[in-house]
């Protein structure tokens, strides 16, 4: 499992962007880059990372469930995603 800070400091970019959004949006739109360059670092949405929303793992993310590959693994073959179940052939 990922350290609870580092999901923490994703939530709260994820904040910072969601504020700063109809904001950049306008200074983009009139090229005032000088603007643009005083609002905060971590209100730029390419500075996200996509986490699992259970263990807040980094890699191997699924973005259609927002989990991680190894927590889907569980849930599928717990049964708790619907319309998944595991493959045999």
């Amino acid at each position: 499992m990922a350290r609870k800070c580092m999901a923490a400091r994703e939530a709260k970019r994820r904040k910072l962007v969601e504020k700063y959004a109809e904001l950049r949006k306008e200074l983009k739109e009139k090229k005032d880059y000088e603007a643009l360059q005083k609002l905060p670092r971590n209100s730029s949405p390419t500075r996200l990372h996509n986490r699992c929303m259970v263990t807040g793992r980094p890699r191997g993310y699924y973005r259609k469930f927002g989990i991680s590959r190894l927590v889907f693994r569980e849930m599928a073959l717990r049964g708790e995603i619907p319309g998944i179940k595991k493959s045999s052939w």
